[in-house]
């Protein structure tokens, strides 16, 4: 398990010191203002799909379905075809209506600004097809348990837009943001490559070409287990996607405050997802195939034991990066960002804004992890109600909390959301399993930690405001 967390993890890194070298590339050259903000909305859409078909609702839904079938080929083929055909009609009207999905995706932008994104919304949302077939091929390798293709080929993604921006470093800002645009999808392609290369060395490609080859002989076979996905499926998206639509919420709230807010979200949010994806979602990813199987053949201690050894090792690790990060906010956005068209007052924004992220590191992570209990057994149906709560708790906070404290009330909204979700979870996980995880010995034990780690950080900051 740990080495499937490991190499998910080094992936994620990865990729992720990539994007660091990609977002300080992309403040120093369009710093936080309007252009910044419309390539920001450009790839929201999209990104916002990407994030629930790779990082949730897809993959949770289809590897328990796929694991069950007992026409797997052309079960898979069946599914694909139909995501598709979905994703290109989607992706067909955006490109044909683009200022419309502008104007739905940042409602607060006036219309000149509206027609300004609209040609960059069309160009990125092609990104879309590229990554749900990304996804549904990784799913194969995560049956496979190979996870280091799909975690290191988004590095990929950032990879195409660093030379897009080193390309366009010496145009206009819209320059910029068109290179910009046509990068995501290269980075798009690049992606499905290596996973098609992928897929060859393990010999998958001959269950997807037999899927193809019996589709139409054996698809009356699969209607009942097609039926089935698609009933967890579309509660699966919502459980999934809660997290994703609250950022989505925040940008769009965000349009309506000054201009650069929506880049402050953007570069905090980066911020917070390196230790959320580098610890929480690869623990996840290597943690749900073996879940799955252990509940499938009824050994459901197995599981609960790799359940409680993710906890604790998750626990540990998140929090000591949201005391860190809390405690450092300042010096690690000025770290990152300050350089160019990136200011002193954009730092002091942005990391006031990190730090209510932050307060939901801990419970977004955990509610990942006793997440996968829930899908495992297929009770998808409970995780919509959970995220059904946290989304209304995030949405009435972001209301109330967006006028007194503006970009940072819709950050801290969104981690007290978090934390209404981690709760219902727990409740639905059932207190047996619960409590035979965190058992008060252990959490003593992690609470002297927690506090010896915040005197070190508090010490840490100290000595370097002293010698620079």
């Amino acid at each position: 398990m740990f080495k499937s967390i490991f190499t998910n993890s080094f992936g994620i890194l990865f990729s992720r010191i990539l994007g660091f070298a990609r977002d300080l590339l992309t403040a120093s050259i369009l710093g936080a203002n309007i252009y910044s903000d419309i390539f920001f909305i450009a790839f929201k859409l999209p990104n916002l799909f990407r994030r629930i078909f790779a990082e949730g609702a897809f993959t949770q839904s289809f590897l328990p379905a796929f694991t069950r079938s007992k026409h797997k080929a052309v079960f898979s083929v069946h599914v694909f075809l139909v995501f598709l055909g979905i994703i290109l009609l989607m992706t067909l009207a955006v490109n044909l209506f683009p200022a419309l999905a502008a104007k739905v995706i940042a409602l607060g932008f006036d219309a000149q600004t509206v027609q300004m994104a609209a040609p960059y919304v069309a160009i990125n949302f092609f990104y879309l097809p590229l990554i749900f077939a990304v996804t549904f091929l990784s799913t194969f390798l995560q049956y496979k348990n190979h996870f280091a293709t799909t975690a290191f080929a988004t590095g990929l993604l950032n990879i195409a837009l660093i030379i897009a921006l080193l390309l366009a470093r010496d145009g206009s800002d819209e320059t910029v943001v068109l290179y910009l645009s046509y990068g995501v999808v290269l980075g798009g392609f690049a992606q499905l490559f290596v996973h098609l290369l992928a897929i060859r060395g393990l010999n998958l490609h001959r269950l997807l070409s037999g899927g193809i080859r019996y589709y139409g002989r054996k698809a009356a076979r699969i209607r009942e287990e097609t039926r089935r996905f698609t009933r967890e499926f579309f509660p699966a998206v919502w459980g999934n996607s809660t997290a994703q639509i609250a950022a989505f919420l925040d940008t769009w709230l965000a349009s309506f405050l000054s201009a650069g807010v929506i880049s402050y979200l953007y570069y905090a949010n980066r911020v917070f997802q390196l230790p959320l994806a580098l610890f929480a979602i690869a623990t996840s990813i290597a943690l749900f195939p073996r879940i799955s199987r252990h509940l499938k053949h009824d050994n459901e201690a197995q599981a609960h034991a790799m359940l409680a050894k993710a906890f604790w090792f998750l626990l540990y690790l998140l929090s000591f990066s949201a005391v860190g990060g809390i405690v450092l906010a300042a010096e690690i956005t000025q770290l990152l960002f300050e350089r160019g068209a990136f200011t002193a007052d954009n730092t002091a924004a942005t990391a006031l804004i990190l730090q209510m992220y932050l307060i939901g590191l801990i419970p977004f992570g955990l509610g990942k992890l006793f997440s996968l209990w829930l899908y495992a057994q297929r009770r998808q149906g409970e995780a919509a109600k959970i995220a059904t709560w946290s989304l209304g708790t995030n949405v009435l906070l972001s209301l109330a909390l967006i006028a007194p404290l503006g970009g940072a009330g819709l950050a801290l909204a969104s981690s007290l959301g978090g934390t209404v979700a981690l709760a219902a979870t727990l409740r639905a996980v059932g207190r047996a399993h619960v409590s035979a995880i965190i058992r008060p010995k252990n959490g003593l034990r992690w609470l002297f930690a927690v506090a010896l780690f915040t005197l070190a950080v508090l010490a840490f900051k100290e000595l370097l405001h002293a010698y620079i």
